[in-house]
């Protein structure tokens, strides 16, 4: 079933690729990497629209889940995020997960998958 913006454009395949990458293909890579501080997917989503926000991504998303309610420029934005971190690494995945930290208020070490509140 198509999925289409106001202006009437099909953007499924957009949120199709999102979901792909956020909730499989990063998950996956974190798990077979050299220490990635973040493994499940919905910290690779906090992250990514997080950074796509430049600041806590509920503030800036009124329903739910988010990926269905962005725009067209705002999914190839998050899919770009997303495919910075795949093509970087660690380092990337560290700096950008430090930032959206930071917009919560929360600091690197609060966020082990599950073993703080940075999730």
């Amino acid at each position: 079933m198509s999925q289409e913006n106001l202006n009437g454009e099909d953007i499924s395949a957009l949120r199709d690729e999102y979901t792909q990458k956020v909730n499989h293909t990063l998950p996956e890579t974190a798990q077979n990497s050299d220490g990635w501080p973040i493994h499940l997917d919905h910290c690779f989503g906090r992250v990514v629209l997080d950074n796509l926000f430049q600041d806590e991504w509920y503030d800036h998303v009124a329903d739910r889940p988010a990926y269905q309610n962005l725009s067209k420029d705002q999914l190839e934005e998050a899919i770009r995020i997303a495919d910075t971190m795949l093509e970087e690494g660690k380092p990337t995945v560290e700096e950008l997960n430090q930032k959206s930290l930071e917009w919560r208020g929360k600091n690197e070490t609060e966020d082990r998958d599950g073993n703080g509140t940075g999730n």
